[in-house]
């Protein structure tokens, strides 16, 4: 891809044919959230404990949801990375919430565990009033990623274009870690 050897990192949960296939599965367009059909735009965030040049991104994804018939139908749509990397706590909370409101989102779901009440206080201080759902990973990254990884593999996740910062992400994902 221009010039660049593409291979599947040793034990990848998300090979590059299987994010090939997830590209080119979103023949959306760019119409609006009730346009596509969606059932529910959810914002995901995972906090970094810092924040400068060295911090952690602070992982923002928005999905788009089709949720009709029985849960085996169910279909999944990444509209957007809006992830932002080297913020403080108020700066990465506003693009997550600009991020919400861009998309029409129902909800946003954070995980707490870096950071705790913290993580939802600051987000309320940006919008008060926003549907918030706060979770505790229990378990490591990759170990939720494959529950992920397994949805791609039955093509029931697509992604819009213009990802191409996550799809690298994703490509480095093995069950040892990144």
């Amino acid at each position: 891809l221009d010039g660049v050897l593409l291979e599947d990192a040793e034990g990848a949960l998300w090979s590059q044919a299987l994010i090939a296939r997830a590209q080119s599965g979103a023949q959306l367009g760019a119409q609006g959230a009730a346009a596509r059909g969606f059932s529910r735009v959810v914002v995901a965030v995972d906090p970094p404990g810092s924040a400068g040049q060295a911090a952690d991104e602070c992982g923002i994804v928005v999905v788009g949801a089709c949720l009709d018939g029985p849960p085996q139908e169910w279909r999944a749509v990444v509209l957007e990375d809006a992830s932002v990397q080297g913020l403080g706590a108020a700066e990465w909370a506003a693009a997550a919430v600009e991020a919400f409101r861009r998309h029409g989102a129902d909800r946003m779901v954070a995980e707490v565990n870096m950071g705790g009440d913290l993580v939802q206080a600051v987000i309320r201080q940006v919008d008060p009033f926003l549907p918030f759902k706060a979770v505790r990973a229990s378990k490591g990254k990759s170990v939720r990623a494959e529950p992920i990884a397994a949805l791609y593999e039955q093509g029931r996740v697509a992604h819009l274009p213009g990802l191409a910062r996550l799809v690298a992400q994703m490509a480095q994902m093995t069950l040892g870690g990144f």
